[in-house]
């Protein structure tokens, strides 16, 4: 009898522990090293590039990320994952290739932008608005 909940005991516990190994993992986006380090190549500060930049941004990601980057687009709500707000330190801080993989690649309900912004310079620009949704 001791040995059953012994082991009840332990088996319980792994479990905890590996669906609190999970719901953390889930949470933090990898990033491979090549793109944490990796430069834009367009220029930020052209006005042409932001227009295009913000005009992406509006038919790909505003539908979920909202106008403004704050994660309140209209169909937040039916996503499960943290959205973000675009305007924080947490963001702003990460690199350009941090946000460039993230939004080419994509995971859980973020979708890869390989295909609907197949052009990478393009995906680029976006990265350049992002950078210009800060508090």
């Amino acid at each position: 009898m001791k040995n059953l909940k012994l082991f009840t005991i332990i088996g319980l516990t792994s479990f905890l522990l590996l669906s609190f190994t999970v719901l953390v993992q889930s949470k933090i986006w990898e990033v491979p090293a090549k793109y944490k380090s990796m430069k834009n190549p367009t220029d930020a500060s052209d006005k042409d590039n932001m227009v295009e930049g913000k005009a992406l941004f509006a038919k790909q990601c505003s539908s979920c990320h909202g106008k403004k980057g704050l994660g309140d687009g209209s169909k937040a709500e039916e996503l499960k994952g943290d959205l973000g707000d675009f305007s924080t330190a947490a963001t702003q801080k990460q690199t350009d290739g941090e946000l460039f993989y993230k939004i080419t690649e994509g995971r859980e309900d973020m979708p890869s932008f390989k295909k609907k912004i197949p052009n990478e310079e393009d995906r680029w620009l976006v990265v350049n608005f992002v950078r210009s949704l800060k508090k």
